[in-house]
């Protein structure tokens, strides 16, 4: 008989709990969902200048945030041959076998079903709609179709990442406004500067997977101008909810210099290019989105928060 010890094969070894929860909450990306939630948030104060109904604003929350996670779960799945191809996708839960195809999708399913389940139940049927037909368009014809098959994928596939302040909008109030749809534009515009900073920097990695961004499809100088001429288009965006009376003077002189930093970064990526600025561009979009949504929010309560300094002062 053998005197060696026997071993359990790396293929079946168990994995421990807690690196599975986290393989688990990678599938929902956490990062992308928190400015999400953070964006549907914001749209629920600036929906109306009363106080907030605190059932409908937690489980509006819960039931958006679930849908997002659902949505990058199903975005997982489907990507996952291309995300095994892909420097900055390899790593993820799929590509690596932490978790098969089959676990990924019924965790998506269940994410759904739940959040769907929390907006009819808690909030209303309208933001029950909407989160789906956004869950849909963004899992499905966006990853499944668009991302294939045009270069204007970003663009068109930007309508449901931009859903979530109106979604935030309708759970407080039950409807869609033209404010509403404002914040609605910001995100819309925000969109394709944001991404396609990203695809300049990673054009070979989507070129060799045969995902059609711009730069792979039109080149670099045309992405690079393309990306200038939409931060222009969002710097004047972004001064309708100072003219539409749905912010104030506080909004308009914080959302300024964000813009400039933007426009400064569009400039010079438009007129000598390198990875290094199309990164920090990238990260700067982020910023300057979370910033943004921040101002609106800080804008909205000022008056609230001037009394609240003058009674803790006097």
């Amino acid at each position: 008989m053998s005197s060696e010890p026997a071993t359990v094969s790396s293929a079946v070894r168990p994995i421990p709990f807690f690196r599975l929860a986290r393989e688990f909450i990678a599938l929902g990306k956490p990062r992308v969902v928190a400015l999400i939630v953070f964006t549907a948030m914001v749209g629920m104060f600036l929906s109306t200048p009363a106080g907030l109904p605190l059932v409908s604003f937690f489980a509006g929350l819960l039931g958006i945030g679930l849908a997002a996670s659902s949505a990058a779960a199903f975005n997982h799945v489907l990507d996952r041959h291309a995300d095994a191809e892909m420097a900055r996708t390899r790593a993820r839960p799929l590509p690596t076998g932490m978790l098969t195809a089959a676990q990924a999708l019924a965790f998506a399913a269940v994410l759904g079903i739940v959040s769907v389940a929390v907006l009819l139940l808690w909030v209303n049927a309208l933001t029950a709609l909407l989160t789906v037909l956004s869950l849909v368009g963004y899992s499905i014809v966006y990853t499944l179709y668009l991302k294939h098959a045009t270069p204007q994928n970003i663009v068109i596939g930007g309508a449901a990442g931009a859903a979530p302040p109106v979604l935030g909008w309708a759970a407080i109030t039950g409807e869609v406004t033209a404010d509403a749809l404002i914040l609605f534009l910001i995100i819309f515009v925000w969109t394709p500067p944001h991404f396609w900073a990203l695809a300049l920097y990673r054009r070979e990695e989507y070129a060799r997977v045969g995902i059609p961004m711009l730069p792979v499809t039109h080149g670099e100088k045309f992405t690079r101008l393309h990306i200038l001429l939409y931060t222009i288009l969002l710097f004047a965006v972004t001064l309708m909810p100072f003219a539409t009376r749905m912010s104030g003077w506080l909004y308009l002189i914080g959302t300024i210099p964000l813009n400039a930093v933007f426009l400064y970064y569009a400039w010079q990526l438009h007129r000598r290019y390198s990875d290094e600025l199309a990164r920090r561009t990238f990260r700067y979009s982020i910023q300057y989105l979370a910033l943004l949504f921040t101002l609106l929010l800080v804008d909205h309560y000022r008056l609230y928060i001037r009394e609240a300094l003058q009674s803790a002062l006097y």
